[in-house]
This record gives structure tokens, sequence and C-alpha cells, in this order.
């Protein structure tokens, strides 16, 4: 909920009636709730402490003795099974008797007659994401002694789970969500307007679109000054929260932005780069690439690949980039790539490759073809936070096509439509309450309106589509109950009125009607969940 304050007064997490607006707003827009999780809590017991030394028992080769001291200058010893930190790191310490939240309550342990004073955490023990891979280390300087919810600034918050119906693709991002539910609580939506300054000297990473069906725009910015490291505490928070495990700056800024505006985009290392450079084509059949996840993969030629300029692969257009440009601790200049994609392609690729991922997902279901510079500007702003001597160089490059869906789609709707499809009694002049605050501009008199639909729902191409979302926001609980009227009336065929006559006849003549069941195989019976105690003919005319 406090990701969704970013961009509306919509309560306090701690305010239970407030986050219980928030989850009836959402399931009456039709995003249903179908939990609500309280996190930022921290687990009574648990305190930062210093790593002072680490020794390696000579017995022992899966888990390393750790000194460590949490402010009183008296060393605890603890044995730990991870390998990820070192000396003078704040580490969270599980003093004995804490209870975690997996129901485990830290107790002396010993290994080779020697006994561990606590219990060092992962970020997963602490609820702070699903990392679990090694010791959660906290930011340099930390004070020690504290709750370490205290020492990280953590304060209460509450985790929504809402269900976002495919035909919904502006609420896979926080941004859309947020419009959505400011519309419907009538809170004031800030959306973010960051600014983007050009101040490098001309530099470009070229691009070159060979499928233009496919990929119909692609846009790359050259970016400098670079200093890969930890992300700000807050958005490592919010990236856990929101399930995905916190790499470095400029991964985690891609991530963010991709959760907040809906635009999956990926940072290249430019360097590693090949001709410094893009072409965007179809694969060749059994052209290889190994993927981010270590995988190594063969596409067809109905695979869209993201290539440098000599044409070598370097991603899975829309889906996953590949490994060989991924960003590494020495990056200082990236080129930064934001695309619009192809719906039925993207979807194609997923199904055969089972390669799926955050921004697949997306894509599939469609992301704002004009919603770019506003993500770079966002992408920029958000790195500047730890890279102070960051560069924009000028020379971005915006490739499109004539493949790209247009930005003045619009649509006429007639106010008799919407009252005939949801039993209301509108007037033409409440449709701009109803539809401007969710970008649908109204403009016009009369009982017919121009309704210009926003680049971001791509899923709007028709009045009943636009009916739909004056349905949402007028409330599904306040349409009528009308039943709507036929002007044909039913009747029955020749055939049912024949078998009628026959079955009244037989009837006045003294005869019964008898409606057995039928004659069934066993496995019949058993396939259908059906008891098998039925009667038993001993002498079938099928067996």
């Amino acid at each position: 909920l406090s990701w969704l304050n970013e961009y509306g007064d919509f309560g306090d997490p701690t305010d239970q009636e407030a986050v219980q607006r928030v989850a009836d707003g959402l399931t009456s827009l039709g995003l249903e709730v179908e939990g609500i999780e309280v996190v930022g809590l921290s687990v009574a017991g648990v305190v930062t402490a210093r790593v002072v030394r680490l020794e390696q028992h000579p017995d022992a080769a899966k888990v390393q003795r750790v000194y460590v001291d949490s402010g009183d200058g008296a060393e605890l010893h603890v044995w730990c099974g991870a390998f990820n930190i070192q000396p003078n790191d704040i580490v969270p310490l599980a003093t004995l008797g804490t209870t975690m939240p997996d129901g485990r309550t830290i107790e002396r342990r010993g290994i080779l007659g020697i006994d561990s004073e606590g219990m060092l955490c992962s970020a997963s023990e602490l609820g702070l994401g699903d990392d679990h891979s090694g010791i959660y280390t906290l930011p340099a300087g930390a004070p020690l002694g504290l709750q370490y919810g205290e020492a990280l600034g953590l304060t209460p918050d509450v985790l929504i789970d809402a269900d976002v119906s495919r035909n919904r693709p502006d609420c896979w991002g926080y941004v859309g969500i947020a419009r959505d539910l400011a519309a419907k609580l009538d809170v004031e939506f800030h959306p973010p307007t960051p600014s983007l300054e050009v101040a490098g000297a001309a530099k470009s990473a070229p691009v070159e679109i060979v499928d233009g069906e496919r990929c119909a725009r692609f846009t790359s910015t050259v970016i400098s000054g670079i200093e890969v490291g930890s992300s700000a505490e807050w958005m490592a928070q919010r990236l856990a929260a929101a399930r995905m495990r916190p790499i470095n700056n400029v991964v985690d800024v891609s991530n963010y932005v991709m959760l907040e505006l809906n635009q999956p985009n990926h940072a290249y290392d430019l360097e590693t780069l090949g001709g410094g450079g893009f072409r965007v084509r179809l694969a060749a059949d059994g052209e290889q690439l190994t993927t981010l996840d270590g995988e190594e993969r063969t596409f067809t030629s109905n695979d869209l690949f993201i290539c440098d300029a000599n044409d070598v692969p370097i991603g899975v257009g829309g889906v996953m980039g590949g490994l060989d440009t991924e960003i590494s601790d020495t990056t200082t200049t990236v080129a930064l790539e934001m695309a619009w994609f192809s719906l039925v392609g993207i979807g194609q690729t997923v199904t055969r490759t089972n390669l799926r991922s955050e921004a697949s997902v997306r894509f599939e279901r469609g992301v704002d073809p004009y919603g770019m510079p506003l993500a770079i500007a966002r992408f920029v702003e958000l790195l500047s936070e730890t890279c102070p001597k960051l560069v924009v160089h000028s020379g971005a490059v915006d490739a499109q096509t004539d493949d790209l869906p247009r930005s003045d789609r619009s649509v006429e709707v007639r106010i008799a439509a919407v009252n005939r499809l949801l039993g209301t009694s509108l007037q033409a002049d409440d449709l701009p309450g109803l539809l401007d605050p969710i970008g649908y501009t109204v403009s016009g008199d009369g009982e017919t309106r121009s309704v210009v639909l926003p680049t971001w729902r791509l899923d709007s191409t028709a009045e009943v589509d636009v009916i739909e979302e004056v349905a949402r926001h007028f409330g599904y609980d306040r349409l009528g109950k009308n039943v709507p009227k036929s002007a044909i009336h039913g009747g029955l065929t020749d055939r049912q009125l024949r078998r009628r006559l026959v079955r009244d006849v037989l009837l006045g003549l003294g005869i019964s009607e008898a409606m057995p069941n039928p004659f069934l195989a066993p496995d019949t019976l058993e396939k259908a969940g059906l008891p098998t105690d039925a009667v038993t003919i001993t002498n079938p005319l099928v067996s």
C-alpha cells in the first residue's frame, strides 16, 4: 500500500479501515482481492551485529565459525552455513530465545562440541523477500544492537494480492492500478513526472529493425557515469515485497520501472555490445542463445531476436536478455533499450519455449507504445540516486515502423447504447466525469460523444469497451437489473410438437411412460466417478 501511496493518498497501511477501503475499491473495479498480508514488522529478538572475524573449522567444510559483536563489545560465536559475509559486515543476529516467523525458536546448539549462540538470518527468514541464498547484510554504518527493522527504517505495511485479468494490461503496473483506484475512491492522482536532462556529448547505439511487424518501435539511450552497486534500501525492500530479488542498482531500477509503469526495459553493457548498436530480426531455424537464466536454448524462424550491430543474438525480443551482455560490476556505460513488440509473436515464443518472464507477461497483454519517454526519464531519475555522476548522452535513437498502433484512436459512444446495455439512465454529460479521470478523453456535445482511447489501453477498441469502463466506475452494484426484452417469442419445433402429440395419445390409451437408466459399460461408470454397484446384466448384447 505504501507504494500505491506514492501516487495518491489511499490511507495509512496501519489503518484497517483504510486498507479495507482500498481492497473493496479494487474488487469493485474487477481486480478481485485474494489476500491481505501485514509486512514490515520486526522479529523481536533479531538485532544488528558486526562480523568481527571468520574461522574455518578443519572438520566442518559446509559451515564456518562467525564471531559477531552486537554493540556491547562482547563477542558471540555463531555457526553459519552461508559464505557470503565478510568481516565488518552488519548482519541480523537472532539471539537465543527468539521465535522466528516460521515458528522455530533459536536455542543453543552445538556442532563438533562447540555451541552456537544464535543464528545469522537471510532475507527470507526475516520476511524481507524470497532470497535465502545467503546472509542478509545491512548498509554499512548501520547502528549495532538495534532491532533490524529499526536499523533499516522499516515501517508496517500491507501487501494486497489482487487478481489482474488478462484484459487489463495497464494494471500490471502500480501507476495503472493507482490511476484506476484514485478515480474510484475520489483521490487525487499523482503520477511520476520526471524530466530528462541530456548533458552528454552525442553518443548513439544505432538501431535497425528488420521485422517491423513483430517490433514496431525500438529506442536506445546511451547513459554513462554508472557505478554498479547496491540499490537504495527502500527500493530493495519494495522489489522484495513484489517477489523480485534485488541484484544491483542498475538491474533493480530496470525492474522497478517495469513494475511501476508497466514498461519492460533492458540495460546492456555498451562495452560488450558488438558494434555498439542493435539489429532486430527473426531467428534462423536452429539458432541458439544462452539466456540470462544460464540455459542455452534453440529457436525457430518464428522467434524474434535482439542482435548486436554485428548480427550476434543478445536477447529474445520481449522475453529475456542474453547472458553475454548482462550488467557486471565493471559496467560504466549502458545502452538502455525500450521497445514495443507484437503481442501475438511474444505469446507464440513463450508457449513454444516455455520461457516466461515478467517482461513477456506484460508484452503478451500489451504495453503502452508511447510510454517510453516517460519510462526512460524515470529510469534516469531513479538511477541518479545511486549514480550521482550519471550522464545521459544526446543522440538517442527512436526507430519506428508503420505497424505501431496509432496514438489518436477514438470511438463514438452513444448514451442510448450505454443505458441499453447497463440498464441505467445516465446523461451524456455524465460521461466525462466517469471516463476522463482514467485517461479516456471525452469531447463533443449531444447524445453521442467522441472518446479518445488512452494509449495504454490497447484492449479498448470499440464502443462496448468504453461502456465497460463506464460500468466499472459507475459501479456494478448500481447497475439496473432489468431482464432484456425480446421481440421474438419462443415456440416448439415440428418434431417437438409431434413427440408431445404421440405422448398424449399413448397416455390417453392408459399406457404408462417409463424412463429407465440406460445400459452402460462398467468402465463408463468408473470414468464418470459414479458408484459401480449397479445391477449387472448376466448376458449383455455388448460386453
